[in-house]
């Protein structure tokens, strides 16, 4: 029990030493680095864990340990809540967590942060015509800027999604939704293809009882992993 102890305390004290390091200022939409934290305190955790098993099962090698793992893990999220901010402010808005915000017409492109990724919302009355795949002007260049500032993030793994309302069948909204997203994603290839899906009216954010709730359904979302051991089916 005692052994099990010693990393989890280096652990902590690394994260409390680390802090400081990881609260800079300047971040232009969203400080509140929850991300960084997290990265941080998983990193300080396991690599005390390694400092303590690889380093003669003493203290020094925990607190070693932790201290390069909570800044190697705090870094991580440090450049996922930059990217959040940076995105953001490119497209004229802020980071908005506020689980209600998709319910908002008037909010036509949301950035938001999660535990494991960034997410940005764009929708759909600002970037097809209606039973289109090519994008409007305005979107076409709102969606450049994105795939420009992820050329300064080559880590980055990219996800986009496309979802429509229920008008017309399950399989034409699928092909539908996915030729939206291939429209999104051939812009945001900068690190790569990015991983694409048509989720046709599933994962609604409405119920499809109303024009102005269709409206709110029909969307392209992005997706910003750290890593792919992060991803998840975002039609689900």
């Amino acid at each position: 029990m005692k052994k099990q102890f010693k990393p989890i305390l280096a652990s902590t004290l690394a994260l409390w030493m680390l802090t400081g390091c990881y609260n800079q200022p300047g971040l232009v939409q969203d400080e509140s680095y929850d991300r960084t934290k997290t990265g941080a305190a998983a990193g300080a955790l396991a690599g005390s864990i390694i400092g303590f098993n690889t380093g003669g099962h003493d203290a020094k090698s925990a607190v070693i340990g932790g201290l390069l793992g909570a800044a190697l893990g705090g870094g991580i999220g440090y450049s996922m809540d930059t990217q959040a901010n940076d995105i953001a402010k490119a497209l004229g808005t802020g980071v908005n967590n506020d689980p209600l915000a998709p319910l908002d017409p008037n909010n036509q492109i949301i950035v938001s942060k999660t535990p494991t990724h960034v997410k940005i919302i764009f929708r759909d009355p600002m970037m097809f015509a209606s039973n289109s795949a090519v994008l409007q002007h305005s979107a076409h260049a709102k969606v450049e800027k994105v795939g420009t500032l992820l050329a300064n993030y080559p880590q980055t793994v990219v996800g986009v999604a496309g979802f429509t309302d229920t008008d017309g069948s399950y399989e034409y909204n699928e092909k539908l939704s996915k030729e939206r997203a291939y429209s999104v994603a051939d812009l945001l290839a900068n690190n790569g293809r990015p991983f694409v899906k048509g989720c046709s009216y599933d994962k609604a954010v409405a119920p499809n009882n109303s024009a102005r709730n269709k409206a709110l359904n029909r969307r392209v979302e992005v997706y910003l992993y750290a890593n792919r051991n992060a991803m998840s089916d975002p039609c689900r």
